[in-house]
């Protein structure tokens, strides 16, 4: 409704990805692990959006931050240099925002 097109969705999940493809059909879904994906084919796309895996963060879990092999947000930040798009979507839970991951936000450009 806000006037993007979905150049792409890559998801993990297989049973997520069969949902989608049946709810959008039209739709580029992708089952693959976003580590593994090259960026640089949708170079210059309008808005890069991801839902990074929220358990390293959340305060549901054991909160291990980038000690979870869960944690996608170098990953992302990758892919977001690689397509080079004018505006970025992330989202998490509202404990990625606590103190406790204050350095880990701090230090996150440093790891990609």
């Amino acid at each position: 409704m806000a006037g993007f097109d979905c150049a792409v969705a890559v998801e993990i999940d297989r049973d997520c990805c069969a949902t989608l493809r049946m709810n959008r059909p039209r739709w580029d879904v992708r089952n693959d692990d976003m580590r593994l994906v090259d960026g640089k084919r949708w170079r210059g796309v309008d808005l890069f959006a991801a839902g990074v895996p929220c358990p390293p963060f959340s305060i549901a879990g054991k909160q291990l931050g980038d000690r979870d092999e869960r944690d996608m947000f170098p990953t992302a930040l990758k892919l977001i240099e690689e397509i080079g798009s004018p505006a970025v979507l992330l989202e998490n839970v509202s404990g990625f925002a606590s103190a406790k991951f204050e350095g880990y936000r701090r230090n996150l450009n440093r790891k990609c």
